[in-house]
Parts: C-alpha cells; sequence; structure tokens
C-alpha cells in the first residue's frame, strides 16, 4: 500500500492554495505568477476550455470564483423496508491492564507520544477510577440500503449507471446500491454509543487503525490523506489534552495534524459538571473526529459516535421511568458492566451524495497530490454511487440523501406509550425541521410529482401529509430544560441535540392510536445549499415540500410507567445569572463570523483572523474601548458576544468546554422569555445558532481546568476554512 503524504508541502499548503490559487481566474493568474499551481491545474485539466473552471466559474460581485457541480444520487427504490438501527450500549474492556500501555494518571500516560498527563485524574475530585473503552478507527465497508436503487439524472429520468470496473450499466436497471467506505469508530457508522453516568468518570482509548485495509476498499478521495484523527466529546466538560482540540496535534511534540496510524490517545472524561454544579449537568453528548483542516471529511466518512449521559443522583435521570422525573426509559443492567435503556432512542441525521460516476470531482482540493489511493482523473466511474464529497464547497455541502442512524428512509415499529428521543444533526451544514405526520397516499417519489433539480433532494414526498401529533421538549445542548415546551416543529442544526417525549397512544386531537397506524418523522425544511434554509416554517414555507424519514409504525400495547411533565415542573433549573450580568456589558469579548478575501465563498475567518492554534484570537474593540485577548481566568465567568457578519448565510457557532446562557439576541434581553425564532435560548447550550447578521450575547463560565481551547462555526466547510478561534483559560 502507498504510504499516506504529509498534509503539509514546502511549496504549497493548502490553505495557501486556497486563499491564492482557488479564488476563480484571477487567482489562479497570480498562483501562476509566482509558480504555485498553475502547471498542477494544467495537468488536471481544470485550464481547458471544457475543465472545471470553464464549465461552472461564475461571476459574482467583482471575481471569478468556483462553483461546485454535484451528483444526483440514485434514486432509492424502495424506502421505508429496512429496519432503524437502534444501538445498543458498548461494553466497557476488561483487559485494559495487560495493554503494553495501560492507562494511568502518571507523567506521558495520556498518548503515544508519551509526552502529556491527565490535568484531573478523577481520585481529586472524590471520584472512583474511570471505566476504560477502547476505540478503534477502522477501513470498513457501509450500507445505507438494501434496496434497489436506479439512476436518474437532474430531472429525474432515468440514466445509464456504472459497475464497479467503470462499465456501463442501462438506463432504467434496478440494481443494488454499492458498499461505500468508512473510517468508523470499531468500524461502524454512527460509532458505538456509550451510555454514561455522572460519578462515574471514562477513559477512551482511541487507537488509529486507518493505514489497514484488510477489505481492500477503494478510499476514494476524501478524508484525512495522512489517515489521522482527533476526537472530540461534544461538549464534554473535559480537559484541554482529552478534548481533541488542535493544540495537542500541532504544537506538543511532533508536527502532525492528528494521531497517525499506530499511534493513540486516552481522553479522559470526567463525567463531572462544571464546578460540581448539578444545574450545569447535561444528558447527550456525542464524540466525532475534530482533526484540524479535515474535520469536515473525518466526519462525512464515519467518525461520529454517541455518548447519552444519565444523572443517577436521587434517581432523577437515570434512565428509569420508575424514578425520578419519570422520563420515558427502562433500564437493563447488563452482565458485561454496560446498560440498555429501551424506549430511549437516539436519532442520528446525517445527508449524503453518491457518486453519479459522471459529475465531474474537480479535485481542487488536492493540488499538493494528498490522497494516496485516488489518481484523481476527473470523474470516478467506479466509485458510481458510493459517497461523494467535496472539500471547496463555495456553497456548502447538503446531500440529497437523508439517512437516520446510517440507514437511509428507515423503518421503525414503536409501542403504544411514551417514548424519548434524542435527536442530534451529524449533517455537514444541513439544518432539519421535523414534524410527526400522517400521509393517506403514502411517500411519492419527487421525480413522479414533477420535481427536478435541488427539488429533488430528499427524493420522496407525502404531498398530503397532514401534522397529527406534537413533541414535548424536555433537553437541549445543555441537557434538561428548566420547563417541558410543547412543539409542533423544531430545528435542528449541525452538532446540535434535542430530546423530546412523543406519546404513541394518542392524536392531537385526542383520538386514539392504533395498531398498524402510521406516522412518518417528517423534514420540511428546503436547503438547497449549505448557506442557509431556502424554505422553513420561520421563513417562507413551502407547502409541498414535506420529505419523510422516518416511517413509524403503531404497534402493541406496552407498560408505561412514565409520566409527561406537567407544564409548570422544574425539570432542571438554570443556573443563576449574576444579577449584575448587564454592568459587564461593555467589557464583553466580541468575535465576528465572516467571509474572508480568499475569492468566492471559501475562506472563513473571525475577527478578520483566520485561525492559527499557536495563538489566541483577539477580541474586537468592545464599548469599554478595550480589545481583550480571549484569556480567562479559571473559576471566573464572562459574557463573550457572536456576531453573524453577514446576510447571505446561517453559522451554526459552537464553543468548547462549558455551556452557556443566551442572554441578548439582537439587543433584546432574553433571560426571562426567549424570542419565538429561538425558544431554547432560555436553556443551556454549546451552540449559538446565528442567523443571518444576528448577535447573540451569552453569559459562560471557565472553571476547573486550565489550557488551550477553540472555538469556532460547526458548519464543517466553515471549520475547515479557517472559521475557529483559540482561547485560553490561565
Amino acid at each position: 500500500m502507498q504510504d499516506a503524504k504529509s498534509a503539509d508541502s514546502p511549496t504549497l499548503q493548502r490553505r495557501t492554495f486556497l486563499r491564492v490559487g482557488a479564488a476563480g481566474a484571477t487567482g489562479l493568474a497570480v498562483a501562476g505568477a509566482t509558480g504555485l499551481g498553475l502547471p498542477y491545474l494544467s495537468k488536471q485539466g481544470l485550464l481547458s476550455p471544457d475543465g472545471a473552471f470553464g464549465a461552472v466559474s461564475t461571476a459574482l460581485g467583482d471575481q471569478l470564483f468556483y462553483t461546485e457541480v454535484f451528483p444526483t444520487s440514485p434514486l432509492i427504490l424502495n424506502p421505508f423496508t429496512d429496519e432503524l438501527n437502534v444501538p445498543k450500549a458498548l461494553a466497557p474492556s476488561t483487559d485494559y491492564m495487560d495493554w503494553v500501555d495501560p492507562p494511568g494518571p502518571g507523567e506521558g500516560q495520556q498518548n503515544s507520544l508519551f509526552n502529556e498527563k491527565h490535568q484531573i485524574w478523577p481520585d481529586k475530585i472524590g471520584s472512583p477510577d474511570p471505566i476504560v473503552y477502547k476505540l478503534e478507527l477502522l477501513v470498513r465497508p457501509h450500507a445505507f440500503t438494501t434496496s434497489d436503487v436506479m439512476g436518474i439524472d437532474k430531472k429525474g429520468r432515468p440514466v445509464q449507471t456504472f459497475d464497479e470496473n467503470g462499465k456501463t450499466v442501462a438506463a432504467g436497471t434496478a440494481r443494488k446500491l454499492p458498499l461505500s467506505t468508512i473510517y468508523g469508530f470499531n468500524g461502524s457508522f454512527p460509532g458505538p454509543m456509550i451510555n454514561a453516568e455522572y460519578g462515574k468518570p471514562v477513559l477512551i482509548r482511541f487507537q488509529n487503525r486507518l493505514d489497514e485495509n484488510p477489505w481492500g476498499l477503494d478510499r476514494q478521495d476524501f478524508g484525512a490523506p495522512d489517515w489521522s484523527f482527533l476526537t472530540h466529546l461534544h461538549n464534554g466538560h473535559t480537559a484541554p489534552e482529552s478534548d481533541g482540540n488542535p493544540h495537542y496535534s500541532s504544537i506538543r511534540g511532533p508536527k502532525h495534524g492528528g494521531y497517525l496510524p499506530g499511534m493513540w490517545v486516552d481522553n479522559l472524561y470526567l463525567n463531572w459538571p462544571a464546578g460540581n454544579d448539578d444545574t450545569e449537568k447535561q444528558s447527550f453528548f456525542w464524540f466525532h473526529d475534530h482533526r484540524m483542516d479535515q474535520t469536515g471529511s473525518n466526519v462525512y466518512k464515519g467518525m461520529v459516535g454517541l455518548y447519552p449521559i444519565y444523572d443517577p443522583k436521587n434517581g432523577m435521570d437515570m434512565g428509569d421511568e420508575r424514578q425520578g422525573l419519570r422520563l420515558p426509559g427502562v433500564r437493563v443492567n447488563r452482565k458485561d458492566g454496560a446498560f440498555d435503556v429501551l424506549y430511549d432512542i437516539p436519532l442520528a441525521f446525517y445527508d449524503a451524495r453518491l457518486d453519479d460516476g459522471v459529475t465531474v470531482h474537480q479535485d481542487v482540493h488536492d493540488q499538493l497530490g494528498q490522497f494516496p489511493d485516488a489518481n484523481n482523473p476527473r470523474t470516478h466511474p467506479e466509485w458510481w454511487g458510493k459517497t461523494f464529497f467535496k472539500h471547496f464547497p463555495n456553497h456548502g455541502f447538503v446531500g440529497d440523501i437523508f439517512t437516520v442512524n446510517g440507514t437511509a428512509y428507515p423503518v421503525y415499529e414503536v409501542k403504544r406509550r411514551k417514548y424519548r428521543f434524542r435527536f442530534l444533526d451529524c449533517s455537514i451544514a444541513r439544518i432539519y425541521e421535523f414534524k410527526l405526520m400522517t400521509s393517506t397516499n403514502g411517500p411519492k417519489t419527487a421525480a413522479s410529482l414533477g420535481f427536478s433539480g435541488d427539488d429533488l433532494d430528499g427524493q420522496w414526498r407525502i404531498p398530503d401529509g397532514q401534522q397529527c401529533m406534537q413533541f414535548h421538549q424536555i433537553a437541549s445542548d445543555g441537557g434538561l430544560l428548566p420547563n417541558v415546551i410543547t412543539r409542533d416543529s423544531f430545528e435542528l442544526w449541525p452538532a446540535k441535540r434535542r430530546e423530546f417525549i412523543v406519546d404513541f397512544t394518542q392524536y392531537m386531537d385526542g383520538s386514539p392510536t392504533k395498531k398498524g397506524d402510521v406516522i412518518y418523522l417528517t423534514n420540511v425544511m428546503k436547503m438547497d445549499t449549505g448557506r442557509m434554509w431556502t424554505n422553513s416554517s420561520r421563513f417562507s414555507p413551502d407547502p409541498a415540500y414535506k420529505v419523510p424519514m422516518i416511517k413509524i409504525i403503531i404497534g402493541d400495547d406496552a407498560p408505561d410507567d412514565s409520566k409527561m411533565p406537567a407544564p409548570n415542573q422544574t425539570l432542571r433549573p438554570l443556573p443563576p445569572l449574576p444579577k449584575n450580568w448587564k454592568s459587564m456589558l461593555d467589557n464583553r469579548l466580541i468575535f465576528e463570523v465572516k467571509r474572508g478575501s480568499g475569492g468566492g465563498e471559501i475562506e472563513w475567518l473571525i475577527n478578520g483572523v483566520e485561525f492559527n492554534p499557536e495563538k489566541v484570537s483577539t477580541s474586537l474593540k468592545n464599548p469599554a474601548g478595550k480589545t481583550p485577548l480571549a484569556e480567562q481566568k479559571m473559576g471566573s465567568f464572562n459574557l463573550w458576544e457572536i456576531r453573524n457578519g453577514g446576510g447571505g448565510w446561517v453559522h451554526p457557532f459552537h464553543l468548547h468546554m462549558e455551556e452557556h446562557r443566551t442572554v441578548m439576541r439582537n439587543g433584546v434581553d432574553v433571560t426571562n422569555k426567549a424570542l419565538p425564532s429561538h425558544p431554547e435560548d432560555r436553556s443551556r447550550e454549546d451552540l449559538v445558532a446565528l442567523d443571518p447578521s444576528e448577535s447573540v450575547i451569552v453569559y459562560r463560565g471557565f472553571r476547573d481546568f486550565v489550557g488551550p481551547y477553540v472555538a469556532h462555526c460547526h458548519n464543517l466547510a466553515h471549520e475547515d476554512h479557517a472559521m475557529m478561534f483559540g482561547w485560553s483559560i490561565i
């Protein structure tokens, strides 16, 4: 096997190319004049009249810049036949003391570079030794569906397809979808689920085995080219060395983008709330790759795992519906040390594009020849039906196939009782808006209804869909809400989590459900590009856009000891704000996210600067006339303002390390009443949902640990193109 090449180059770095070599015709001339990029582009056919730039460059403003062409995925002919994958909890490792380098608190025991130790070992906070797990990064195949599929064009018409050797298959032929190649935790997508509990620390050894390819799979042209990884528990209250941030791969020890094949890192998750404050407890984490410049490609390649966390204190939320808040869930303790919770279902949403074999890959992102297993021809007919990715998405990346827990358009049979659903958006950029709907006539293909182009996204519609049930929201990013919120629909932004109770015994009009009834979890937010929604309930709703995501079939009755929270019942109180928080406004830190000058929409900056892991960011000038560094003293609290500096994009902005409380949105105090557009502002969150041109001020703490952290846009194309900044606790 050809060795992976370094992501760095003495002649041209990827970000340098994005800045000067891909800004359109003008940028290409600059690159050629300086000897950067032009010969390679010519060799790749990207300067020819029928090449990528000649075919799809578009004049916007004062620049010509690169605009992508995406494939139309094969049509899934029989949706809602594959069962929803409901993950079981991973069992802990029992042989870790026999490992060559067992985990521990000593100097050099945190990773295979032997240059770091854990900042806080559990005994320092009165907790037991951690429960140990091992997760290996593996190259494996993945099936999105077992249904027959058929190749279609942008008008929904049958087209020829290709076999694994690139030979043509006649138009209209129904065939099986080939397996896609993933880089998965323990080789699955999503990766394993770890059910955790407060008061019981967890240590996960992440081992990189991505250099091994026992199936002989084609790695295609995305995923970190050096096969490295970092892992971030989103948004655990975690010491920086276990946070998966790039400071610990770019500065400490050898210079590399992440942990390379053969390396390991022990991430220690104390499962201990910030400041040991019960009001800071959370309920649903997820873990994902965080490799600098390649987070999007690695996450899209499959590096995603689930981490629900329960609170056993006083039985409050321990997965047992007979105790505490009596939220839905029947706990089953297993002999292997893990536990499962029935009727408590995680749902990970992910959109994908599948290759049509004829769309030009336009591998502008690979000017350095970073991908060892791809020869980078203009098209890849041999990859027909496999995942298709863009590293260079100036309009963002959205897929046209929608999956849940790794399966496209699954079916799930529920009992006639209440369920708890944990929603996660692990997509690159897509925002969803969900409703529960019935349909008399069932799903129809979008093409059969006359749709074409971007309107084919999602492939299927329920034209007669009508809302039939409501969601009862009990938690957001930061855990349990102060009070339940009853909603007809809700938005789910990238990286956000939302938790709901759904009562499958009756419809919203009070009539009972019966066995065999069918309900569709339906996406009603149209999003043609990664910029923002095209239509949603908040903005120009499109009554024709109703994409069924999960077919839910009502089954038999089942015992139910859970209780629906009363509207005035406190689930978890919010941490208090200081009474004088408004006096802190003048000295707040201000960070503005907006497009850079790198041509088109491919460079994304914060306060006008691209991310540098060796530097702490500087605030814009605040009302006090100061520009403070983003350095905070341990144990302190402060106000941070996040501004969206443009009107054409939305930004899901993620702050590592502690949750925050939103105090102002667009100059309005939301501490007592949230704006209708963002009802979760009355909660704790780790991600600021920034609508176009919005400004949001949050109150957050900096407790328990010291060291470097990051904050960034969780539109992963933006994160990978410099929209991240470093900050530190001192």
